[in-house]
């Protein structure tokens, strides 16, 4: 398995607790694919450089994660899919 980053920009118009289990919603994704969630950090509520999708700012969340290699492609398929995501990163260590 190797080791990626992912930074997830999250819509603004969510409260901590839907962000919280927009989280889990992750790892629990991360799970299913025989992943595994190494560290979350909740970074917060920043103002974004431009507008994305009409929003001025997003909730930023980076996690450090492994996973196949196999089964990234999915994974990144899954996060476009997801409609309280506005952007990820998501980088190879």
């Amino acid at each position: 398995m190797k080791t990626y980053e992912l930074l997830t920009v999250f819509k603004p118009n969510l409260d901590a607790e839907e962000v919280d289990k927009a989280i889990e919603s992750l790892g629990k994704t991360i799970a299913d694919m025989k992943g595994k969630v190494e560290s979350t950090d909740k970074t917060g509520r920043k103002k974004l450089a431009y507008d994305v999708q009409n929003f001025r700012d997003g909730f930023f969340v980076t996690s450090v994660l492994s996973l196949p290699e196999e089964n990234v492609a999915e994974f990144r398929r899954k996060l476009k899919l997801n409609d309280n995501i506005l952007r990820t990163m998501f980088l190879g260590v």
